[in-house]
């Protein structure tokens, strides 16, 4: 069922870390195979992240296929599921037989307990976040207009961006999940300054949208304060954020991501800022 499983790490073991080790602790790639919904299970917080790209027909989200006892149920039976449309077309999610068309950039929040979720449009590009829940709430589409949009940054600073939130209370209510859109505005590059860190939940970057998606790259900067690390992310790519390490990065152009956190609290301003002169 799962393509890949994510364990959970402590910082100590970043340490003498090769960058393939990085990558494959941290790095979610290969999200979009034709007519398939690919889905990943990380330790962090239970996320599951997942792609999904429709060639032609439809694609459903699988049932759950382990443990023994859960074989045949419905994969939402215990958890929720943020979908964003980041291909460049319309396209149509599909819920217990109500059909939802998502723009460009639109998300749709799917509440635990639905049991039929099915993807469409040809040339469809979908993004998957699941959390597990412990009680339902309503299934909504949420489009940019619709969100709290926070201005960030400055030209100047080469980090002009509008914060989209989308799942996160007072806008979608969720049990745990928590997110939202960020995107770049033209001429910017840095993302999320100053940088932080979340004690109390995990949070997973996707990046896209670049201006040249083949060629074009992200560096992300990841680890403690006082010893960061980076990977070199592409177009279509996730990024796992333990609760201990910052989050951050800088791309070859403007560019667009989806903040995914699950945990405890979701107090959006529940963060440990540090300043740029504090990383080493």
């Amino acid at each position: 069922m799962f393509d890949r499983t994510y364990y959970a790490t402590h910082p100590d073991m970043m340490a003498c870390a090769s960058n393939q080790e990085l990558r494959d602790r941290y790095l979610i790639g290969s999200l979009f195979r034709p007519n398939q919904c690919v889905l990943n299970y990380t330790h962090a917080d239970r996320l599951v992240i997942g792609g999904v790209l429709v060639e032609s027909g439809s694609v459903r989200l699988p049932d759950q296929a382990e443990p023994a006892s859960a074989t045949g149920h419905p994969f939402l039976e215990r958890r929720e599921l943020g979908i964003v449309n980041v291909g460049r077309v319309d396209s149509v999610v599909t819920v217990d037989g109500k059909a939802f068309t998502l723009g460009p950039k639109d998300s749709l929040y799917v509440t635990m307990g639905a049991r039929d979720v099915r993807f469409s449009g040809d040339g469809a590009r979908f993004y998957l976040a699941s959390s597990p829940a412990h009680r339902a709430f309503e299934t909504r589409k949420l489009s940019l207009a619709g969100a709290r949009m926070l201005e960030r940054g400055s030209r100047d600073e080469a980090n002009d961006r509008r914060i989209h939130q989308l799942v996160i209370p007072g806008i979608c209510d969720s049990a745990q999940l928590a997110m939202g859109l960020t995107i770049l505005q033209p001429g910017s590059v840095w993302n999320t300054m100053p940088p932080h860190v979340h004690e109390r939940r995990s949070e997973i970057y996707f990046y896209f949208d670049l201006d040249d998606p083949a060629n074009g790259r992200v560096m992300h900067f990841m680890g403690q304060g006082d010893a960061t690390r980076h990977l070199v992310m592409a177009e279509g790519e996730a990024v796992i954020s333990p609760p201990w390490s910052i989050h951050m990065g800088v791309g070859t152009s403007a560019y667009a991501f989806i903040w995914i956190m699950a945990g405890e609290n979701q107090d959006y301003d529940d963060m440990i800022v540090l300043d740029i002169c504090q990383l080493a």
